[in-house]
């Protein structure tokens, strides 16, 4: 569904376990204003966190979680931008390390393959934000090309167990932002993983 502006492509807000994750439909808001086709992809641990009816409403497409079966058709047209928000240290690391153990992440390594623009806003709490790890997982993924908004000046994260304390803060508008130039490569060209 897309109200406003005339059709931009396909969307996919790809959605991991955070308190964050419950004010997805935001974005699925501010996307269809721009005319994007939105689809949400949740991690198992995402999907706890949104209203799935609720999101299927609004985008007119099912929330997928986990991969199809074979042979199973695809349900969702092909992707022509992507956004990884709220984004885990989980599965961030596993994004730079190539793992595809879910829908999201297997999503995201093809995505690169295709040279699908794709926009990641990390979110974790303090404590875990001092990982080396997610640190140099977060280099990897801007040296390919992938737009990383991270940082106190993005969003603050809070301490552990507070993470919902700086909800209202969160960018969603910059990341539809990173993903809203000109979209180059048609949807029908791709189709969803397993």
């Amino acid at each position: 569904m897309t109200i406003g502006n005339p059709p931009r492509g396909v969307l996919y807000v790809l959605v991991c376990g955070s308190p964050m994750a419950r004010d997805v439909g935001i974005l699925v808001g501010l996307a269809q204003q721009e005319g994007w086709d939105v689809c949400v992809i949740t991690t198992p641990d995402g999907r706890k966190f949104v209203d799935v009816a609720a999101l299927q409403k609004q985008t007119g497409h099912p929330v997928r979680t986990h991969y199809k079966s074979p042979g199973d058709p695809d349900v969702l047209p092909g992707a022509d931008a992507m956004i990884v928000a709220p984004a885990t240290v989980n599965t961030v690391n596993k994004w730079a390390a190539g793992i595809t153990d879910t829908l999201v992440l297997g999503l995201l390594v093809e995505g690169y393959g295709y040279g699908v623009p794709t926009a990641v806003v990390p979110y974790t709490n303090r404590v875990m934000a001092l990982h080396p790890a997610l640190h140099e997982s977060l280099a990897k993924l801007r040296d390919w090309g992938v737009h990383v908004l991270y940082g106190e000046d993005v969003c603050r994260l809070g301490n552990p167990g507070q993470t919902d304390r700086f909800r209202s803060q969160f960018p969603w508008r910059r990341a539809l932002q990173a993903v809203s130039n000109p979209v180059t490569m048609s949807s029908g060209s791709r189709s969803e993983p397993g």
